[in-house]
């Protein structure tokens, strides 16, 4: 997330990045990491978000998604800084159907979710005012590993693949989401927003635009069988929400500005591996 941070960077704003040299889980190096940059904003994109292994691994899914954001919440408080904080999809349950609203019951249904629930109600408690939260889902870009970039692979691998086609939700380009965090950052939201790509589809309907885009732009050579799969039929050790959209226009309100439809998103994004 800190490339597509990077390469939407505002004008006039300086970003310092600390990446892999900050242990976020080490409340020490926090601290005096933030008191040494004085920065006004902190934004922190890093989480555990290997969703299945976050079964077997809760301890260290906890660390990241929730203890070391009370460390990023302290010293922000300590510093003066406003904390801006990436969240997910995941805090909430199994819906019924309609896109949920910023303040719609959380109910998360894996370790995963539970412990970004608790990142976001640290800053609930530290830092009401003076930090933001911004939900968001089913991620992806044209740098690092994601759900693009591996039906790619895929499907120039092989003649057929099967995807999820009950889980529905709504993909967002990760230069989306930065530039978002950019507005918010500006203007100084707080609370909780959601952000996402425009629009719904399942993972089966995703599979499916990739392939028609991706053949249009020469990505891949030959039409690929996309089977729609059940969630019964590809069970993974931590549990999935059926309907996962989040409500956005009380973002778009709040930032001044509207997501494109993700399928735009991701005709844009597919252009840049040409």
């Amino acid at each position: 997330m800190h490339w597509e941070l990077l390469r939407s960077i505002p004008e006039n704003v300086e970003l310092l990045t600390l990446g892999e040299r900050l242990d976020i889980t080490d409340e020490r190096s926090v601290q005096s990491a933030i008191a040494s940059l004085q920065p006004d904003v902190i934004i922190n994109a890093a989480a555990y978000t290997a969703v299945d292994k976050a079964e077997s691994e809760p301890q260290q899914a906890m660390a990241v998604n929730a203890d070391a954001v009370e460390s990023l919440a302290r010293a922000s408080i300590a510093t003066g800084a406003r904390l801006l904080h990436v969240s997910t999809d995941f805090v909430f349950g199994q819906g019924d159907g309609s896109p949920f609203t910023e303040d719609a019951p959380v109910a998360p249904v894996s370790v995963y979710g539970k412990t970004k629930l608790a990142g976001e109600q640290v800053l609930q408690r530290l830092m009401p005012d003076t930090s933001l939260c911004l939900r968001t889902a089913w991620v992806y870009s044209s740098h690092g590993n994601n759900f693009v970039k591996t039906m790619l692979r895929v499907m120039n691998e092989r003649g057929e693949v099967g995807v999820i086609a009950d889980q529905v939700g709504s993909p967002t380009w990760a230069n989306s989401l930065a530039r978002a965090l950019w507005h918010a950052a500006l203007n100084k939201s707080s609370g909780t927003l959601h952000w996402t790509g425009a629009g719904v589809a399942s993972w089966y309907d995703f599979a499916v635009a990739i392939q028609e885009e991706a053949r249009s732009l020469g990505l891949i050579d030959r039409a690929v069988v996309v089977n729609p799969l059940t969630t019964e039929q590809y069970p993974t050790p931590a549990a999935r929400p059926h309907y996962s959209v989040l409500e956005l226009t009380r973002t778009w309100k709040a930032l001044d500005q509207h997501a494109e439809h993700w399928r735009c998103d991701l005709r844009t994004m597919l252009k840049e591996l040409k």
